[in-house]
């Protein structure tokens, strides 16, 4: 049986969160006051001035209805005799419009779930990482040269058939046969061989293409050295080609080098609005639709006031419909991710102002917009000029998404949030720990990671050098007993970051030295960081290791 407290208890929870009936009335929903009870706003003092505001003081109290809040016995049967009202309630997240849960579940600057954005996120990475070598690839073959015309350039677009090229390099053998230097013979029939060996490994041309150099290139001591190298590119390469020279041609691997990002574009005016998308030189229209708004007028007499509230309407309406079709065009449903990489507003009205900040815009598409444009023509036209007006944005996405990064990064410093780490040394300490969220790398380092053996105690030490340390010896021997320390491997810090990152669960990102923070970054912190899940004081590790170090010689 249920107690006189628990019975008043329902009927005061119930009094205080009664909605009016006489919906929207914002003062017959404010929270609940002190003591519990709702306070009656007093006649004449309701907000909605197109109703009765006796009516809404004189209702008698209803039973709960409201769709925006759920009360069940469970949260009175709770509370013992005597015990505290609840002074505020939680709203169920089944109870919440679809909108405002999609735009809690992915406001910008939240974290996101290790799902879909992890995977997104990893995608870009590894496109990067790939962007990454083809550009230390072109940089090593267009250094490279040869005696004679014994270097092969030879790439095949997608589907491309591997019979046809070991049929032409069987007649360029024949021909490269009546050479009458007999090195320079030797070394293109060598150059050719090579390649047609190589070519047997494939039963038909990769997806995306195939790319082959091989030769003799003579190398910086003047010896000469045979090498070979053929790989799939990362996206489909649109060119063939084949040439004999002293050095190898890498014009072709440039295009992969082009940036294939989407960009969306919003062209709004008070005629219609147009969505498009811009990738490398194509553009599309995905959809266009036109409206008839109302016009500004001084006519209509007492229904002046109405017309313009029907006017006022209609505009939200049309402002409401472009935000609802720019998320169904602009935002994956599979990833709940925009499938752009920026967004441009474009119009000749305010009608563009009015959607970027409005509430009913997607915040995942607000974060994107690159910049806000003002043309001329609505339409196909007003789509052709906000291009053009935007060519220099557009050209510097990869510069922007740099700058926000490093200056994300310096802000951490500036702040002294614990939450950064910089130089070799500390950032693979933090790497093996798994405490680097972001791991920041400049695109040219050079330093590289050498394996090395003790030769008496066969104890392996790993080491990162630099071009000058490498010239010092002394790095290659033992501090304590001065024994030699033999190289077991070589690699570049570059290369072995981009096979092994993902172990340490963080994100690679390669910046340049071309922009101004860029420039900082390499050039004060030694071209290496990383932005840390949660703080870490590196210095106490270093004191800890010295310690360590003390207690060693001790024993």
């Amino acid at each position: 049986m249920k107690s006189v407290i628990h019975v008043a208890l329902e009927h005061a929870l119930e009094y205080a969160l009664r909605p009016c009936p006489l919906s929207p009335c914002v003062a017959c929903v404010r929270p609940v006051g002190e003591g519990g009870l709702r306070e009656k706003h007093r006649p004449g003092a309701c907000p909605d001035k197109q109703r009765k505001q006796e009516d809404c003081f004189s209702l008698p109290p209803t039973k709960l209805r409201s769709p925006r809040r759920l009360i069940e016995k469970k949260d009175i049967a709770g509370l013992e005799p005597g015990g505290d009202i609840p002074s505020k309630i939680v709203t169920p997240q089944k109870l919440l419009p679809e909108s405002e849960i999609s735009q809690k579940s992915t406001r910008p600057g939240e974290t996101r779930s290790c799902g879909e954005g992890a995977m997104a996120d990893g995608g870009e990475t590894d496109k990067n990482i790939e962007i990454w070598k083809i550009k230390k690839l072109i940089k090593a073959l267009e250094s490279a040269r040869g005696n004679g015309t014994s270097m092969i350039s030879l790439i095949m677009p997608p589907r491309d058939q591997i019979s046809r090229v070991t049929k032409m390099l069987g007649d360029e053998f024949g021909t490269a046969s009546n050479i009458k230097s007999r090195v320079n013979r030797q070394s293109v029939l060598g150059a050719i061989t090579s390649a047609q060996q190589r070519l047997k490994l494939y039963n038909k041309v990769p997806p995306n293409g195939l790319v082959l150099y091989t030769g003799t290139i003579v190398t910086d001591d003047g010896k000469e050295k045979k090498v070979t190298i053929d790989f799939e590119p990362f996206k489909p390469i649109n060119a063939s080609l084949y040439l004999c020279d002293n050095k190898f041609h890498t014009e072709a691997l440039n295009e992969l080098l082009e940036s294939d990002d989407k960009f969306g574009f919003i062209v709004m005016d008070g005629n219609g609005t147009l969505f498009g998308t811009l990738s490398g030189n194509t553009r599309e229209v995905l959809h266009k639709f036109t409206v008839d708004l109302p016009k500004k007028h001084g006519r209509g007499g007492q229904s002046a006031l109405r017309f313009a509230r029907l006017r006022m309407e209609k505009r939200h309406n049309y402002v409401r419909k472009t935000a609802e079709l720019a998320t169904q065009f602009y935002v994956n449903p599979q990833t709940s991710q925009p499938n752009v990489a920026g967004l441009i507003l474009a119009g000749s009205a305010d009608f563009k102002t009015e959607l970027s900040q409005s509430d009913m815009f997607d915040p995942r598409l607000q974060a994107k917009v690159l910049n806000v444009v003002d043309v001329s023509y609505g339409g196909e036209n007003g789509f052709s000029q906000a291009i053009e007006l935007s060519a220099e944005i557009l050209s510097n996405v990869k510069f922007i998404q740099e700058k926000r990064l490093i200056g994300k990064y310096f802000e951490e410093i500036s702040q002294d949030t614990g939450k950064y780490v910089f130089g070799i040394d500390d950032t693979l300490k933090a790497l093996e720990m798994g405490a680097v969220e972001t791991l920041i790398v400049w695109e040219s380092l050079e330093v590289n990671r050498y394996t090395l053996k003790n030769a008496s105690t066969a104890e392996i030490v790993v080491k990162h050098l630099n071009k000058d340390q490498e010239a010092d010896q002394s790095n290659f021997r033992d501090q304590e007993t001065q024994a030699e320390l033999e190289v077991q491997e070589k690699t570049s810090l570059l290369e072995w970051f981009a096979n092994e990152y993902k172990r340490f669960g963080c994100t690679l990102e390669f910046v340049t030295n071309k922009s101004q923070e860029g420039s900082q970054f390499c050039r004060g912190f030694g071209g290496i960081g990383g932005i840390l899940r949660y703080q870490l004081d590196m210095r106490t590790f270093d004191e800890l290791s010295d310690d360590d170090g003390v207690y060693e010689d001790s024993d």
